[in-house]
């Protein structure tokens, strides 16, 4: 039998890898940003209100242009429109470092080309992932992917502060385009296309533009499969996609904690420089390294849970195919098949431990920071914030890609449309939240909202095979 995909071990390790680091430039793009809105408010002769709106917009071509790009690279290949995201960033940075401080159209516009071109790549290497990971191994590779878009919001806010109070707000966008054309040449290099309607289970030649420069990946091919490669397939809409009620569902279950985590993230400088008055600009940037460390681990742990858990149900049901096969119709070899394994149970039934984790963080790190406790129990809850909220995230990108591996990139385009958003309305009224009633209070609000959420994830374990069921049979 011939494997999911072609590529070695350590060949899929390289691609993800780089998939991730291409991931990291839409939230690094975004919060990087956040510490030079003073200094680029006294710059531009504008309000901080004024400046805040580039950051409203930025927000939203960030949850839209997915839908496009996604879409395309689910047609015409993923290797392409990363390049097409990268260029355009790059680009885009290069008239943010020279834009003059008397056109504040031209700093929104800027804003936007960058933010189309930076968001993309998250949904990019969910596709590439969903291409070259099989279900039994997909979990570790998404916990591996997940990293860099989870991390960059992490880092981004230290590495603004320090390049704009070392030198200049300008330096911010030309060290983006630096890292961005970077990541450009890194891709143009080494990262083949893994679009499974072009290259099938990787063993199919595709056309010389979309080979890398360097084929260091795919060297040991195998014989090219005919049937390895399906047919081209049409364009296909991904706002259809929201019309399956289990990945509305599990999208809104995911938005709710992800909004969370990113008001949280967004008020560390405030909070901290409130509560920790003796802390420098730099002390509270690197504090940000606790939540980036918890995502850090939880990113890789998380993905070998999720394909242990995989692994097991697919042995438990064999075993129970093998001892009642005289009295079922199910064979051991038909029992992994699409329509017979619950998927929707390999992948959540560990989802309940994290939001458990996740809200109990949370609501402890707010009455700690209310309550002005030593500044190691805000941090120790940074770091279980950050590893619960990645676990979330990556239980929820996996299974989505499992509901519908055909379009990968559409339905994580979906997913970055559906929590950027919930992320944006959150972040707007953080403060005015914290400042109504408080931090504690406002953390035991916010874990409320998902606590109100989590009946989603049995729900979905109980309806989602009818759902897909009656999917295949139209």
């Amino acid at each position: 039998e011939r494997p999911y995909s072609i590529f070695t071990s350590p060949e899929k390790w390289l691609i993800v890898c780089t998939a991730a680091i291409a991931g990291i430039f839409s939230p690094l793009t975004a919060n990087i940003y956040l510490p030079a809105i003073p200094i680029m408010a006294s710059a531009f002769h504008k309000s901080t209100e004024l400046i805040n709106l580039t950051v409203t917009v930025y927000m939203v071509l960030q949850g839209i242009s997915p839908m496009l790009w996604g879409t395309l690279a689910d047609r015409l290949g993923r290797r392409p429109i990363f390049l097409a995201c990268l260029l355009v960033l790059a680009l885009s940075c290069v008239g943010l470092a020279l834009v003059p401080t008397n056109a504040y159209w031209a700093l929104l516009v800027l804003r936007c080309m960058q933010a189309a071109g930076s968001a993309s790549t998250i949904a990019l290497g969910a596709g590439v992932v969903g291409d070259v990971a099989a279900p039994h191994e997909r979990g570790t590779y998404f916990g591996l992917w997940n990293i860099g878009p989870m991390v960059g919001p992490c880092i981004g806010p230290i590495l603004g502060g320090l390049l704009a109070e070392g030198l200049g707000w300008r330096s911010i966008f030309w060290f983006l385009c630096i890292a961005s054309a970077f990541c450009f040449v890194l891709i143009l290099a080494i990262l083949p296309e893994t679009l499974r309607a072009i290259v099938g289970d990787g063993s199919v030649p595709p056309p010389p533009f979309y080979k890398p420069l360097i084929p260091i990946v795919g060297r040991g091919r195998l014989p090219a499969d005919p049937s390895a490669r399906p047919p081209p397939r049409k364009f296909k809409n991904p706002l259809v996609l929201f019309l399956y009620p289990d990945v509305s569902l599990l999208l809104l279950c995911q938005a709710i904690p992800y909004a969370v985590f990113y008001a949280v993230t967004a008020s560390i400088s405030t909070t901290f420089q409130t509560v920790y008055p003796w802390l420098s600009e730099t002390e509270t940037g690197l504090c940000f390294l606790s939540i980036g460390g918890g995502m850090l681990m939880g990113g890789v742990v998380t993905g070998r849970l999720l394909d242990h858990d995989y692994k097991q149900i697919k042995q438990n049901l064999r075993d129970r195919a093998q001892n009642e096969i005289g009295t079922e119709k199910v064979t051991p070899e038909d029992v992994t098949r699409e329509e017979y394994f619950p998927i929707e149970r390999a992948r959540l039934r560990t989802m309940p431990i994290y939001f458990a984790v996740f809200v109990a963080a949370s609501i402890g790190y707010g009455w700690c920071l209310d309550q002005k406790v030593s500044i190691a129990g805000p941090l120790v809850l940074l770091f279980f914030i950050g590893w619960s909220s990645v676990a979330i995230v990556n239980i929820v990108t996996t299974v989505l890609v499992d509901l519908a591996p055909e379009m990968s990139s559409s339905i994580t385009a979906c997913n970055n449309l559906v929590r950027c958003s919930f992320g944006a309305a959150c972040v707007s009224v953080i403060n005015l939240i914290l400042n109504a009633v408080g931090t504690g209070w406002t953390y035991v609000l916010l874990s409320g909202l998902c606590i109100a959420v989590f009946p989603i994830v049995p729900f979905v374990m109980l309806k989602g095979p009818k759902w897909r069921a009656k999917r295949r049979a139209r």
